[in-house]
């Protein structure tokens, strides 16, 4: 993922509500969210190039997802897949905490990254390889992006804006989490901050939902959690010339 918004533990009745993009050049091989074949526990889409997963969640109420830290002159195309942190989590029986723990301790093997691990009943812990240290995240809503939890990138504050807005109501609804995530209005260049890319590049990637020839948001996921264990994932991909959408929406209990 690229943007991930998400409210824990600050609704009475949902502790966990996610409404995600993710960022990608249309030309990687990917597959739609699905049951996994060889783990039927695992709902996630899959990056068919290496092999992991931008964001999932298991029958067993797990959830993670991870989003890349923008550093274009630290990359190394000798790194290990970043995506293969999701699966392990979702395929492994261990806490969050611990897990992440774990992968601090060789988070320098990666190129940049920020992960988040926990419960579906808003139980969510964080680790980015930009900083030290594995932090159990607050109630409230956040934002994270291609930075640190709730760096003030102006698509990260207008998205917690508009999230905090949804979530005060009695009832959140998909479409209103999948209305929020498809606004591409791109923000004031006085307002982007300089992360290696060039001031074009800033602006073309600062709107909520990106669109550009070959990069952009290829796929929206949202996750509504209740108190009492049901769950609905949905996610919606995108035709990257015509932007048309197939919505696909799972529903389980936990």
């Amino acid at each position: 993922m690229c943007l991930v918004l998400f409210s824990c533990k600050a609704h009475e009745k949902y502790p966990l509500l996610i409404a995600a993009n993710r960022d990608e050049f249309y030309a990687r091989p990917t597959e739609p969210a699905g049951f996994w074949d060889h783990n039927r526990k695992i709902l996630a889409g899959r990056d068919l190039l290496g092999g992991g997963t931008w964001m999932g969640v298991n029958r067993n109420g797990k959830i993670a997802l991870l989003t890349n830290y923008r550093d274009p002159a630290n990359i190394s195309e000798e790194a290990p897949s970043r995506g293969d942190l999701v699966r392990v989590f979702l395929e492994n029986d261990l806490k969050a905490e611990d897990y992440l723990e774990k992968v601090s301790w060789q988070g320098q093997r990666y190129n940049g990254f920020n992960l988040i691990c926990g419960e579906l009943n808003g139980d969510l812990w964080y680790y980015g390889n930009y900083q030290e240290g594995v932090h159990k995240i607050s109630p409230g809503h956040h934002g994270l992006s291609n930075a640190l939890l709730n760096t003030s990138w102006p698509k990260v504050e207008k998205g917690k804006k508009k999230l905090e807005i949804i979530a005060s109501g009695n009832r959140v609804w998909e479409r209103d989490l999948f209305d929020l995530l498809y606004d591409d209005r791109k923000a004031s260049p006085y307002s982007l901050p300089e992360t290696g890319v060039g001031a074009e590049m800033e602006e073309l990637l600062s709107p909520i939902f990106i669109k550009s020839p070959e990069y952009g948001s290829r796929c929206s996921t949202v996750v509504i959690a209740d108190s009492t264990g049901n769950v609905v994932f949905a996610e919606r991909t995108y035709d990257p010339v015509t932007y048309q959408a197939v919505t696909r929406t799972f529903m389980f209990d936990v």
